[in-house]
């Protein structure tokens, strides 16, 4: 049974930015009933945030904010919410799913031009009959131009893989051009769909440790996770410790 929960979404916050509660199931109903840019935030992403207004305002008008990374789930969890982490790929893939059983439009923006092709040719090997209406690598000279060419083709979800935070730059942009679709900027997800990146194995995935695994496998990306990640953890400590000032005072 599916279920409508435009109306009840609850929203907790973290370093003052908003998170939605819903778990995976009710995230992909929820997603399902609506219209919007849904954004799946990490720590990073909260890091940017704390110097770009501009970002801060795209993730208070999201129509759906997902925890995506065990570092989020770990900063919740000191804040007290008990939310469990929505890998972002996952929820892209599924909503993929749903939208191509209902013959929906679908584009695909990002990636290389090898991956990105690659990936349109597996998801329709995956999911027979899937309508995608539009693709564009992220080696484009006119973002304006490739504005233009998502409105005409109409797609009623747009699976941005740019990495953030111009992914979610460009999604917002989609919003005032196609005020019916769905958007959700999916990252490194083509690398992954086209088969050239391989995911973490399932036991990573479980504990939470798939970033973990990524950054052994690519060292480069430590430089980008450290100190990013024990920063923003020794943040929503003092964010915990300032509110339980506050309510003892």
């Amino acid at each position: 049974m599916s279920y409508n929960y435009s109306m009840e979404r609850k929203i907790v916050k973290i370093q003052s930015l908003p998170v939605d509660t819903y778990s995976f199931e009710q995230a992909v109903d929820y997603a399902l009933s609506v219209s919007g840019q849904i954004v799946t935030i990490n720590p990073e992403m909260i890091a940017y945030a704390k110097k770009d207004e501009d970002f801060v305002k795209i993730l208070e008008e999201a129509i759906l904010v997902t925890p995506d990374g065990i570092g989020v789930e770990i900063g919740l969890r000191i804040l007290g919410y008990k939310i469990r982490r929505i890998a972002g790929i996952e929820l892209a893939k599924v909503l993929i799913e749903k939208f191509a059983a209902q013959n929906k439009r679908i584009a695909l923006v990002g990636a290389k031009p090898e991956v990105i092709a690659k990936a349109v040719e597996i998801l329709k090997n995956e999911f027979n009959g899937i309508n995608i209406v539009y693709v564009q690598d992220g080696y484009y000279a006119d973002e304006s131009a490739v504005l233009e060419s998502i409105k005409e083709a109409q797609p009623d979800l747009v699976l941005t893989a740019l990495g953030s935070p111009k992914q979610e730059f460009f999604n917002y942009k989609l919003k005032s051009i196609l005020p019916n679709s769905l958007t959700i900027g999916v990252g490194g997800s083509f690398d992954v769909w086209s088969g050239m990146v391989k995911r973490a194995p399932v036991i990573w995935q479980k504990m939470g440790l798939e970033w973990l695994y990524r950054t052994i496998k690519e060292p480069k990306r430590f430089k980008r996770i450290f100190p990013t990640l024990p920063l923003f953890v020794l943040s929503v400590i003092k964010e915990r410790v300032f509110k339980r000032g506050m309510t003892d005072a």
